[in-house]
């Protein structure tokens, strides 16, 4: 069975800031509803918002389309072009790419789109798929996606007398290029200028995304040896493991490439490059609390006693790092990365000086890169540092000697079983802070901008823990670490007895 345009749950597609959806047949029960009549729709609506936004007719407007290497891409792509131009828009087809680079295509001179348009669905199963959607302002909020929904619910398009201009322009490579003059500069090396990587073997893992760029066009032309990069090839069933930096069997790859090669770094991406983390010459994960701790440092630097600006199960020892020893100001927020960037852009405008927005799932944004979330910027940072490490003699791990990591960390993620979960979780989180206060060495944790954080100062705890409701999904996350061994198990032990009275939640996580 075909789906109509006109039956499509266009609501259902939103998820947060992009859109998602199934892309292909395969999957049991996940019908296919990300069709290329859904994704031509699509396209004209972004077309009909962007014009209003900007005032202009939609034969005025250049749009830039990208894709990463999903299975679905290069239908999906044609079909989103399709829609454009018929709208009369001027169309760049630039072909495989990074959500980073589509950002990009609106700002770099030789492009200068008024808007872009990346397919891609992150790291999601391969019948995925999904739109995200730029301006020269940065990457459209969950109103702006509202309003496009809507105008392809109404699918009330006109075609142009004629149809848009369709080009194909190589954006990944410019992209490329800037980043490679970025590293130039901040390395500034007295003696190898153009080539500051040169002497260090550096592995890239791209897990077959559209990462593999990085390594042929920005690591070689700065001279460093590539050998043992591996997973570069764009294939959309992800073959290997899947790309993402939070994911157990791809962080291995990548540890255990670095030291079979003898690398002096380590470097992983997820499909749509958004998003990246790192391994050090040992072959450990420089990953969640180290890779905040590390690009905090190098911030830290540039911009003494600036805000760092985190989602929220980030650990005690990564705040101790960032203000007892390098002199920052560490600001916990909500999980979702246009949270944590929309924070720093208040935290600025409300005249907080604030330089990096990070996740713990490695999404990072600096103000310096437009509070773009970039993983290969963000990468770029850390090898301009080991560069100058190496120059010195040092290694960049130096930076985060002092960081304190707990003994212990586990998630357990508990199920809403009610219709109204979110009122059901947020209840459920109210309940378990009258409870907290009746526990000896249990205290809220102040200043606390999502669900209820506590600190567990007993001795055989030593640590903390939150409870969260999820952004999309009915699930109470709830995060426990401690600096003992056990302390994990005192605390949920202990939070077994409070969920005991509670009704409405799978509890088979936490037994």
């Amino acid at each position: 069975m075909v789906l109509s345009v006109s039956s499509v749950n266009w609501t259902a597609l939103q998820n947060g800031s992009d859109i998602r959806g199934v892309a292909l047949p395969g999957i049991p029960d996940e019908p296919v509803n990300l069709t290329p009549a859904v994704v031509k729709t699509l396209g004209q609506a972004f077309v009909t918002w962007l014009a209003l936004r900007l005032q202009k007719a939609p034969t005025e407007l250049t749009v830039a389309v990208g894709r990463d290497s999903r299975l679905s891409g290069p239908t999906l792509i044609a079909a989103v072009i399709e829609g454009m131009a018929a709208m009369g828009s001027r169309v760049y087809d630039v072909g495989m790419a990074s959500t980073p680079a589509m950002f990009m295509s609106t700002v770099l001179p030789e492009f200068a789109c008024d808007g872009a348009i990346m397919l891609t669905a992150s790291h999601l199963p391969f019948n995925r798929n999904g739109l995200k959607f730029f301006t020269r302002q940065g990457g459209l909020g969950k109103p702006d996606i509202k309003q496009i929904l809507e105008l392809a619910a109404a699918d009330d398009f006109a075609s142009a007398d004629t149809t848009g201009a369709i080009a194909e322009r190589d954006l990944i490579s410019a992209y490329a290029t800037e980043l490679v003059r970025q590293i130039r500069q901040a390395v500034n090396h007295p003696a190898h200028f153009d080539t500051p990587l040169a002497g260090l073997r550096i592995v890239v893992d791209a897990g077959n995304g559209a990462g593999g760029f990085y390594a042929d066009k920005v690591l070689q032309p700065l001279g460093a040896d590539t050998t043992g990069s591996q997973f570069l090839e764009p294939d959309g069933n992800f073959p290997n493991h899947v790309p993402n930096p939070e994911n157990e069997a791809a962080m291995t790859a990548i540890c255990q490439a670095v030291t079979a090669h003898q690398a002096d770094f380590g470097i992983i991406f997820d499909t749509d490059v958004d998003r990246g983390a790192a391994v050090d010459h040992e072959g450990r994960e420089l990953n969640r609390n180290r890779l905040i701790a590390l690009i905090s440092a190098i911030v830290l630097q540039e911009h003494p006693g600036s805000t760092i600006v985190t989602d929220s199960i980030t650990s005690d020892g990564l705040t101790q790092f960032i203000e007892q020893d390098l002199g920052g100001v560490h600001h916990r927020f909500k999980r979702g990365y246009k949270n944590v960037i929309n924070e720093a852009r208040r935290l600025n405008e409300s005249g907080q000086e604030s330089w990096l927005a990070i996740e713990t799932s490695g999404h990072g944004a600096m103000q310096e890169n437009y509070f773009l979330d970039d993983g290969a910027y963000l990468v770029s940072k850390l090898l301009a540092e080991l560069a100058k490490a190496r120059q010195a003699g040092q290694r960049v791990t130096d930076l985060i000697a002092p960081l304190q990591e707990p003994i212990e960390s586990q998630e357990f993620r508990l199920k809403i079983l009610e219709s109204d979960f979110k009122t059901h979780g947020n209840q459920v989180i109210q309940h378990l802070e009258d409870f907290v206060t009746q526990q000896p060495g249990w205290a809220v944790v102040p200043k606390n901008h999502e669900g209820i954080r506590v600190t567990c100062t007993a001795p055989e705890e030593a640590g903390w823990f939150l409870l969260r409701l999820s952004l999309h999904d009915p699930v109470l996350p709830l995060n426990i670490e401690a600096n003992v061994a056990g302390g994990v198990a005192q605390m949920a032990a202990r939070l077994r007895d409070f969920f005991a009275t509670q009704t409405g939640l799978d509890l088979s996580a936490l037994l």
